[in-house]
């Protein structure tokens, strides 16, 4: 397991009976999360809180506020910044955990000694174009929500980005992969984080388990002659970083050569032994 432990602004508090709290640069939430199936580790922590996310029997589920607090707010991780706001649907707009990606994606490209141009699908608030813009990387920056894709525009404008050659498009990322293919356009890294579910901004369906090697399989010819990375995040319950491995494998290091490797993301506990699971990464390195 790889883990996000260098967070000076935000810190996994305790997690237990199947939910966590975060402070997020002076904001509390608790919020559930399937994977903390202990009991709690510490006493009152969960309910000295700003909100709690509470899920329907009927699906989705709403935030019960305990203290005020601003509709959104920022956070710190080194020189990037990142906009906070509680959504409808229990998320804050950014995954902390993947903050250990990102340092590996800017320590690859920062140690690149060339451009590097990174393609980021399903892209979400931009975490981790912000990262690779600011590691010195051109990025295409793709998502099927409009919502998300203005979202990560703040983010980039918030980390002092917006001088950076960086591209926004609100695509199904299937479907852009395959135009940039006709175009002969070629990227050195790839990222990758797809939904279980979803639709694409004109209602085309994508189902993890059906389209996911399909996307992978043709991402090899939007790859330069000489990649440097390929990232494949996985929240979906069940499937194994080690079959995002495998995909990776087949498909990239047949090949490129390279090296794969696969494994869970992490964030620690604060004041404990533990480390809360949160997804499934593989990568693979051209080296």
């Amino acid at each position: 397991m790889i883990v996000a432990d260098k967070w000076t602004e935000y810190k996994l508090l305790d997690a237990g009976e199947g939910e966590k709290v975060e402070n997020w640069n002076g904001i509390i939430l608790r919020r559930p999360d399937p994977q903390a199936i202990w009991p709690w580790t510490k006493k009152g922590i969960r309910n000295d809180i700003h909100a709690h996310y509470h899920r329907s029997k009927n699906g989705g589920g709403k935030w019960e506020y305990k203290k005020e607090i601003p509709p959104d707010w920022t956070i710190n991780y080194g020189n990037l910044t990142f906009n906070i706001e509680p959504t409808g649907f229990k998320h804050t707009g950014l995954f902390p955990e993947q903050a250990v990606n990102w340092d590996w994606m800017a320590e690859m490209i920062t140690g690149a000694g060339r451009p590097i141009s990174v393609l980021n699908l399903f892209a979400y608030t931009g975490g981790a174009t912000c990262a690779c813009l600011s590691a010195g990387a051109s990025v295409c920056h793709v998502d099927a929500s409009k919502g998300m894709v203005a979202w990560a525009k703040k983010n980039v404008v918030l980390s002092n980005l917006s001088d950076k050659p960086v591209r926004f498009i609100v695509d199904d990322c299937m479907k852009f992969v395959q135009r940039e293919i006709r175009r002969g356009r070629v990227y050195d890294g790839i990222i990758m984080d797809p939904p279980s579910y979803g639709r694409g901004p004109n209602g085309e369906l994508w189902k993890l388990e059906d389209e996911l090697f399909s996307l992978v399989s043709i991402l090899k010819d939007v790859l330069s002659r000489s990649p440097l990375f390929f990232l494949l995040n996985s929240y979906t319950t069940g499937f194994s970083s080690q079959v995002s491995a495998n995909m990776l494998e087949l498909v990239l290091r047949k090949k490129f050569g390279g090296n794969v490797s696969c494994g869970e993301v992490g964030l620690p506990i604060a004041d404990t032994s533990l480390i809360l699971p949160c997804g499934t990464y593989a990568r693979f390195e051209h080296v």
